[in-house]
């Protein structure tokens, strides 16, 4: 019987793994799916029950839709050229010149940066009494007014701009640590056999990158989805983005609702262009591998 009552007790206590999980379940619960539950219900519950007046607010807000744009706008662009700064330095690093390292601490500079306070900085630039302006007088060249209402490209630059500089270190930490568990045998094979620089790059490095860059594209995605500090110290309301819109119904117009609701929409697009980005390289991925 106590053989028999043992073996019982053994089948019955849950696995290791299914404990293990338990703690982190709890976690996501508490700081992730119970957030997101009251969100959903301060976006489509009133006083009266379900509605969808608050979506109704939003869209017919003058800003809501300029927020989207320039948000997609600022995604569009900003992505690429991070990508495009970031592998360039990494390869820069992989070749290993004289001071690489110093290059490399230099570049990681702007992690230690937060958003606000690189916007700070670069509203010193681009103020009309900034460095910038001072510069092209000194010059002797006209100045110009980079943060005016009435110049919407000068705006949308000064943004990027800073954004470019706050945020492509993330990307290159990323890639430098993907491309340091490359071996160079690779390269040094397809060099032997007559491949250039870009052919080694394309058909080498990058298919071996393809893990990396894709973490450092989702987390990216989603972060320049959220990019909010930044564009507030230049530009203010006047080149809105939907994370700033969502700040400002929630603080200074004072309705929860209207802002659960652009929350809903900022994570909407955070979570479609993450499984699309899954999607395109996993299938790619698999593509690949077949004889």
């Amino acid at each position: 019987m106590t053989t028999a009552t043992t073996t019982t007790t053994r089948r019955r206590r849950p696995p290791v793994p299914v404990l293990l999980l338990i703690p982190s379940v709890v976690f996501m619960t508490a700081l992730f799916l119970w957030p997101l539950v009251v969100g959903i219900g301060q976006a489509f519950l009133g006083e009266d029950g379900p509605t969808l007046e608050f979506v109704r607010r939003m869209v017919d807000d003058p800003h809501f839709w300029p927020s989207v744009g320039n948000t997609l706008l600022l995604l569009v662009v900003l992505i690429p050229l991070q990508f495009a700064f970031a592998l360039a330095m990494a390869l820069l690093l992989r070749a290993k010149p004289r001071f690489s390292q110093v290059y490399f601490y230099l570049w990681v500079v702007p992690l230690a940066v937060s958003d606000l306070c690189a916007g700070l900085v670069w509203l010193a630039v681009f103020t009309d009494q900034g460095y910038l302006n001072s510069l092209l007088d000194l010059l002797g060249l006209p100045t110009y007014p980079w943060l005016s209402f009435a110049s919407y490209p000068t705006m949308f630059l000064a943004v990027l701009v800073a954004e470019l500089w706050r945020a492509t270190s993330l990307v290159l930490v990323i890639v430098v640590a993907g491309m340091q568990s490359i071996p160079r045998d690779y390269e040094e094979a397809a060099e032997v056999f007559g491949a250039t620089f870009w052919q080694r790059l394309r058909h080498v490095l990058l298919p071996q990158l393809r893990p990396s860059l894709q973490v450092a594209l989702i987390l990216r995605t989603i972060l320049a989805l959220q990019t909010f500090a930044v564009a507030q110290a230049l530009t203010g309301r006047d080149f809105p983005l939907l994370v700033g819109e969502t700040y400002q119904w929630y603080n200074l117009l004072q309705n929860p609702n209207v802002s659960a609701v652009l929350a809903l929409v900022v994570l909407a697009l955070s979570m479609g262009t993450a499984v699309v980005y899954l999607r395109v390289l996993r299938d790619r991925t698999s593509t690949e591998a077949r004889p």
